[in-house]
């Protein structure tokens, strides 16, 4: 687990240390980089080690191999060989090893690393669908006039930003590792910062900037002389495969191997292992994988607790289940307290981000990893993905009222969207949306207009297209005008064109979209600040593959998801802690922003800041804040949303990195 830059084209070997300097934190315990110059290519690999298989100096990347079946032996000069820059775990290495061991292929360390490097010169680009991993990296072959190789797995658990300029083609673990470049422009995509302020997070490939992409997740490119000569997906969530035909017992006995499994790959490595412990399920479960792993062993776990007792909008304090969740396991629980004041770190938070993402819950994040780090801890295990492939969001009981929508007249669903998009905007003239209650309801009945499959995606909105663009300046009103909201997911929903269960269809965009690009960006990037690794048992392929085929009424039934989850964990875990209602993993954010926000709100979203930047309107923005403040207006992420967009403006921006 480590941070990875580099470049094909005309640049300087200053630049690449540049690049590797601005990525330190993600890998602190080495570093080193490698020009290489190949005819009329110039590629440079950078990279930043965080050492947790094989711990000695045979690790250190960037790596190349010398051996006879990779056609890159000893004498070989170094811009003839395969050379590697790589961020991740191949959790199947060993198996990998010794399939290429009996080939003949020689190592010389005991890293995952340099199994990529014999698994490529073996099988070259197909050699992707063998990985069971995390990862992102970059292979230069040259023996194939300095081609370049750059993959990100599967699911997206490691982020890639890529940017092509004139001079050539630049990649890095994170997007300001790629501002070292003083061709690589701060433009803003305005379209991007459109999807921000309705997601929270942008779908896809853009990114905030109009010159940084992102390479997908399961997607791979080839580079030559500076160009992508080649771009396509190796891998996509399995989505329209048949159903299991066996019965639920046996859905569970199989579900529990899976778990078991992923949780023994992702258990390796050289350095102490410890894990999240929400007190939610995902996380309870892993951990309970890990008790019966290692029955005799110590585990610490960490959970965060909020010293005042606080709910989070209206959601009850998990503390409470992640303690009982320790007695019952015999784990040991660090209890990371925070007071109002962690919005201290927002500005920390943002940087390391990347992007203007608008969730307080990486501040939790953060802090976890923070504290692990201290107590020696490298790698901590993730419950990240169950709500996502076994459904367990609120929304995913939406699915539910399809049938309501098609019963109701298209003319009595317009006046309930209006009604309910006027109350979100704050035109109601009581505080209704004081009630968590009725703001879920509002939500729904906002999009009742719409066909099934924008209904679908909406339910990935924070606030309605029409509050969103009375925030704007007439200039950004101008530039986004044409643009649909939808577009991007509903462009992935033709990738599961044969997957029909609206369920299912659901859960694609969750592990496409919000997954990908919220839940995990912000788990890879604030662990990795810290400098340590976060891996996701519940996102190993073989248990995807599995989950995918479940009948969709196992998951989800009426009210209870995650149903067959849960059922499989019941000999693992106390019935209430299974089956308690549903919490966030994340902060008081509508406290904050009438409380310990107001100051900062005032500051960064004065008038003459929001007309500097040109991308709202100031008189609108205070009216919003007002609406929400009273209660009339459910707008508090959307007014984060905005406040995180100004902070990652003036950071990424304004200022040079």
């Amino acid at each position: 687990m480590c941070g990875i830059a580099g470049f094909s084209g005309e640049f300087d070997s200053d630049l690449l240390k540049k690049m590797g300097a601005l990525i330190a934190h993600r890998g602190p315990d080495d570093q080193g980089d490698m020009l290489l110059a190949h005819a009329n290519n110039r590629v440079g690999l950078a990279h930043q080690r965080l050492s947790i298989i094989d711990l000695t100096p045979e690790g250190r990347q960037p790596m190349t191999v010398n051996c006879e079946c990779c056609h890159c032996t000893v004498s070989s000069a170094a811009e003839n060989k395969l050379w590697l820059t790589y961020n991740g775990e191949i959790y199947n290495y060993l198996e990998l090893r010794n399939e290429l061991e009996k080939k003949g292929h020689r190592f010389y360390s005991k890293t995952d690393s340099e199994v990529l490097l014999h698994l490529y010169a073996e099988e070259g680009i197909s050699m992707l669908k063998k990985l069971n991993g995390i990862f992102a990296f970059a292979i230069y072959d040259g023996r194939q006039d300095g081609l370049l190789l750059i993959a990100r797995d599967g699911v997206g658990t490691k982020p890639l930003y890529y940017s092509e300029t004139n001079s050539g083609f630049l990649f890095a673990s994170e997007l300001k590792s790629l501002l070292a470049c003083r061709e690589v422009e701060r433009n803003l995509d305005l379209t991007a910062i459109h999807y921000y302020l309705a997601y929270l997070w942008c779908p896809g490939q853009q990114t905030a900037l109009q010159s940084v992409k992102k390479l997908q997740p399961g997607e791979a490119m080839i580079i030559n002389q500076g160009r992508i000569e080649k771009r396509w997906y190796y891998y996509d969530y399995p989505y329209g495969n048949s159903r299991l035909q066996i019965s639920e017992k046996d859905i569970c006995a199989e579900l529990d191997g899976h778990l078991t499994q992923a949780v023994s790959r992702q258990l390796v490595a050289d350095v102490p292992v410890g894990a999240f412990l929400s007190g939610g399920l995902d996380s309870s479960s892993i951990v309970a994988m890990m008790r019966k792993l290692q029955n005799n062993n110590s585990i610490q776990c960490y959970s965060i607790g909020f010293s005042d007792g606080t709910s989070i909008d209206g959601n009850p304090n998990d503390l409470p289940y992640a303690k009982q969740v320790a007695r019952h396991l015999n784990v040991d629980l660090r209890i990371i307290e925070v007071e109002a004041n962690m919005i201290k770190h927002l500005k920390k938070m943002l940087y390391h981000l990347d992007e203007p993402q608008a969730d307080p819950a990486p501040i939790n994040a953060l802090l976890i990893a923070e504290a692990a780090r201290q107590d020696g801890i490298k790698v901590l295990l993730s419950g990240a993905g169950g709500d996502d492939i076994f459904s367990g969001y609120r929304r995913h009981l939406a699915i539910h009222t399809e049938r309501f929508w098609t019963w109701l007249p298209l003319a009595l669903r317009k006046k309930m969207a209006a009604y309910s998009s006027a109350m979100l905007a704050g035109q109601s003239v009581n505080k209704s949306m004081q009630s968590p209650l009725v703001r879920r309801l509002a939500k729904v009945f906002a999009y009742a207009d719409l066909s099934a499959e924008r209904r679908l995606v909406s339910h990935f909105m924070w606030s309605t297209e029409g509050l969103r663009r009375t925030l704007y300046s007439k200039e950004m009103a101008n530039a986004v005008q044409n643009v649909d909201t939808a577009t991007p997911l509903l462009t992935s929903l033709q990738r599961v064109s044969n997957e029909h269960d609206p369920l299912n269809r659901m859960l694609y965009l969750e592990g496409k979209h919000f997954l990908a690009d919220h839940n995990l960006n912000y788990t890879d990037k604030m662990a990795m600040a810290a400098g340590v690794e976060v891996r996701v048992p519940l996102l190993d392929p073989d248990l995807i593959d599995f989950a995918t085929r479940i009948p969709t009424y196992l998951k989800q039934k009426g009210k209870i998801g995650k149903s067959i989850f849960k059922k499989t964990m019941e000999p693992y875990l106390p019935k209430d802690v299974i089956y308690r209602s549903k919490a966030g993993f994340g902060a008081p954010l509508r406290r904050w922003l009438h409380k310990e926000l107001q100051p900062m709100l005032a500051d960064v979203l004065s008038e003459s800041a929001i007309k500097s930047r040109g991308i709202f309107d100031s008189k609108a923005v205070d009216q919003l804040i007002k609406l929400d403040r009273e209660g009339r207006a459910d707008a508090a992420y959307t007014i984060f949303s905005v406040l995180c967009i100004e902070l990652w403006c003036k950071s990424f921006v304004d200022t040079g990195i």
